[in-house]
């Protein structure tokens, strides 16, 4: 049975799918494509996780430790077949703010909480409905997210010299950054540019080439060739470690400055994985596991923490590389870390001449993909609705705060979606077909979802009857759902009805409708259920009838 046929529920909604692909049958052949699929990737990764530490406010060796441990078990434990687990551009924000207000310690055990909130998310079921964000909130900060990477890498690409602390709002940054423009150093400026341009241009001529690490070797030769006066790792950071260290436990008392990093640490990962599985599944065809999904994020960013690395999530460009490179299953991306654990231990002497202009190349070629213009624009001009929500998103996002834009977002969609609906929930007039219409009657035909959000519209029918009925007739065989508002509403309209000398007739309904109708208290004679308009008419015959 293949991923797409199987469901989420049940036994194996927590089981790895290194153990479904184990069980699917696992040969020779696979091995070969996951080891050449898994290189590919590490390739990738090796300069990336290195540029996404920096720019996060920590050493590159930590992005290396988030890279290799985090993927290893991500790709071991997680519900998605290709996801690539490791430091994404979509933290260097939170991260560095993390830094700045607890320290490195603190950035540690925050990961570290975050990984047990993840857990508790998958074990409560949540990744089915983190699934489900509106895509226009995920654009918008998607695309402010990207403004915000590029933002922070200028002070590299321009090599300028600040005197004191970058500040990290945005605003204030590229004011300092201004009034600094005096210190540019254009040796940075060019490396910045090359990289950025070798990159671009291989992705167009060559794409299967690994064109960030090219780029970043090509700036290396370059600036140390030629003696560029440019800041490089081993000159600000010192050698790269050879190895992992001994994992350790994190500082436990400073619990209460991590804990709200911790969630809005999960909240992001969770989003950002899952975004990249589904991604994943849409480029293969599989099936990912949300929950196992989750479950195995929060392993994963438990392990990066004991072994010193931050925030781990699914990437969504290393996931697509793995996917493109021919993997197989996740032994690719447990060998994707085995790789790095090999590049680590023995080129991490050659890191130190990698200039710190080049990683900000790299990053703003990131920042630029993750931008999502054309996915922006569609947006801003689809509708009024979409173009709130993305735009209220964006500028939230980049102005405010991460978390607030993400809520912020959210809460605009559901509006958006509740007037969309109530318009979808027409209620109109039923025309009679025969040449003598019942004057003792109004009929109206109700389509779509009733829920809170449509019910406002039935307390206007009566206004709209000059004349008051006998029998208001609601026609609702193409009703699918009735919310408690929806049901309150029916009972409004009941007593207005009784009032005016009438009686609110149901038609059509669903036994499942009319059940919990009743159990929400509309009961006979309050109303009255009837199968279609002849059980209708004969009720109002039987009723002249007996008077």
């Amino acid at each position: 049975m293949t991923d797409a046929a199987r469901g989420q529920d049940g036994p194996t909604e927590f089981l790895p799918k290194l153990l479904t692909v184990w069980r699917e049958g696992y040969g020779l052949a696979d091995l070969r494509a996951d080891a050449l699929a898994g290189l590919t990737v590490a390739i990738v990764a090796l300069p990336l996780s290195m540029a996404i530490a920096i720019a996060s406010g920590v050493g590159p060796e930590r992005g290396l430790y988030t890279a290799i441990v985090g993927g290893f078990l991500v790709s071991a434990l997680g519900g998605s077949r290709y996801q690539i687990g490791g430091p994404a551009g979509a933290f260097i924000v939170l991260v560095s703010a993390c830094v700045m207000a607890t320290g490195v310690q603190g950035l540690v055990l925050a990961t570290v909480l975050s990984g047990v909130v993840l857990i508790a998310a998958g074990a409560l079921r949540l990744g089915t409905y983190i699934r489900y964000i509106p895509y226009p909130v995920t654009v918008g900060f998607t695309a402010g997210i990207a403004v915000i990477i590029f933002a922070s890498q200028l002070r590299e690409i321009f090599g300028l010299t600040l005197p004191g602390a970058e500040p990290g709002e945005i605003l204030p940054k590229l004011e300092a950054l201004w009034a600094a423009r005096a210190t540019v150093t254009w040796a940075a400026l060019v490396v910045a540019v090359l990289t950025a341009a070798v990159i671009m241009g291989l992705r167009k001529v060559r794409p299967h080439w690994p064109g960030m690490l090219i780029a970043v070797v090509l700036a290396s030769v370059l600036a140390a060739g030629l003696g560029l006066p440019v800041s490089t790792i081993g000159g600000q950071f010192g050698e790269l470690p050879h190895f992992l260290p001994a994992p350790a436990l994190p500082d436990f008392a400073l619990w209460r400055e991590a804990l709200p990093w911790a969630f809005s640490f999960a909240l992001l990962g969770a989003i950002e994985s899952l975004l990249s599985a589904v991604v994943a599944d849409g480029m293969s065809g599989a099936r990912h596991r949300s929950n196992a999904e989750l479950v195995a994020q929060g392993v994963a960013n438990i392990g990066s923490g004991l072994f010193g690395g931050f925030c781990v999530t699914g990437t969504i460009a290393r996931t697509a590389t793995n996917v493109r490179a021919g993997s197989r299953g996740p032994i690719s991306g447990i060998l994707h870390s085995a790789f790095l654990l090999v590049f680590m231990a023995v080129a991490a002497p050659l890191a130190a001449f990698i200039p710190l202009a080049a990683l900000a190349g790299v990053l703003a070629v990131v920042a630029w993909g993750m931008a999502e213009r054309h996915e922006l624009a569609a947006l801003l001009r689809s509708s009024r609705g979409d173009a709130l929500v993305v735009g209220s998103t964006f500028l939230l996002v980049v102005f405010r705060d991460l978390t607030e834009g993400i809520i912020v977002g959210f809460a605009l969609a559901g509006l958006v979606f509740i007037k969309r609906m109530s318009e979808a929930a027409a209620m109109r007039p039923r025309e009679e077909h025969h040449d003598a219409p019942r004057s003792d009657r109004v009929v109206y035909h109700l389509e779509g979802p009733y829920f809170f959000g449509a019910a406002a519209q039935l307390g206007g029918i009566l206004d709209r009857i000059a004349e008051a009925p006998r029998a208001l007739v609601l026609e609702m065989s193409g009703v699918p759902l009735i919310d408690s508002s929806g049901a309150r509403g029916f009972h409004t309209l009941a007593a207005r009805s009784r009032r005016r000398g009438g009686q609110l007739y149901l038609v059509g309904l669903s036994a499942r409708l009319r059940r919990q109708l009743e159990s929400q208290g509309l009961q006979e004679p309050e109303v009255r259920y009837l199968p279609d308009l002849a059980a209708v008419d004969q009720h109002l015959d039987s009723a002249t009838e007996s008077t």
